[in-house]
């Protein structure tokens, strides 16, 4: 339980520093917004947790291929912020990131790579 408890509490200082750092300077928020901190920690956690190499090496691989169709969000959501207001702007770059998952895992499908 203390192992758990631990996990949570240096996964979300890292995403407390980010948005620390965010409202200090919206470069460098961004800039560690970017970097995949979660999937380093997530690596990090399932190789101290002895899991195999061959899931861990799955997990990095299958994280590129779902970032991948979240990219046109954060293209969006800015126009769409000045437009409709946050709210808006975060339920409409949600929906965004559904379809372009949804899409881009079609469209890969033929190359042999299953993201459904």
């Amino acid at each position: 339980m203390l192992w758990i408890v631990t996990k949570y509490a240096i996964t979300a200082a890292v995403v407390v520093l980010v948005s620390e750092v965010a409202k200090r300077s919206d470069r460098m928020g961004a800039l560690l917004a970017s970097l995949p901190l979660v999937t380093l920690l997530a690596l990090i956690w399932l190789h101290v947790e002895r899991q195999p190499a061959e899931k861990i090496a799955s997990h990095a691989w299958y994280t590129f291929w779902y970032v991948v169709p979240t990219l046109p969000m954060f293209l969006l959501f800015p126009a769409l912020l000045a437009r409709f207001g946050f709210w808006a702007a975060l339920g409409m770059s949600a929906l965004i990131t559904v379809v372009s998952f949804g899409a881009f895992a079609y469209a890969v499908r033929p190359f042999g790579i299953r993201l459904l």
